[in-house]
């Protein structure tokens, strides 16, 4: 009888201290929550003010640093543009060399592709109210 007393004892002490850890952990996770949320909030601000919304309460230097960073954004938007566009180009060109060219030859992989005029609907001028845009000729 006194063997099952201690097992219960020993048993009811661990899970004691189980509960305890338990219950540190959970408030460690509430702390996280609660500094998430504030982190969530800032984004959320950040993300407005990027948007050019509530700009009202903004201070002159906010409104430098806001500035300055949409400025490198759109550097590195740009060069990564320029970079996907040279790689598509380069590719294409490729292609274009194996190409088969009018008369049946391949053209040599270190010949310059020359530029070719393309033909579009676009006009250059301001049409005058009222005009149209004269329709395309094939």
């Amino acid at each position: 009888m006194q063997k099952t007393i201690d097992r219960y004892q020993r048993l009811a002490r661990d899970v004691h201290i189980d509960s305890e850890d338990v219950e540190q952990n959970m408030q460690h996770l509430k702390c996280e929550a609660a500094n998430m949320a504030k982190k969530i909030e800032l984004l959320q601000i950040s993300k407005r003010q990027f948007a050019g919304e509530d700009l009202g309460s903004c201070s002159v230097d906010e409104l430098h640093q806001i500035e300055s960073q949409l400025e490198r954004s759109l550097s590195n938007i740009r060069g990564r543009k320029e970079r996907v566009l040279k790689r598509e180009n380069r590719i294409l060109r490729e292609k274009a060399r194996q190409q088969p060219t009018p008369d049946g030859e391949i053209v040599p992989n270190n010949q310059i592709i020359p530029h070719a005029d393309v033909e579009t609907e676009l006009s250059i001028g301001i049409l005058e109210r009222g005009t149209t845009r004269p329709p395309p000729q094939h």
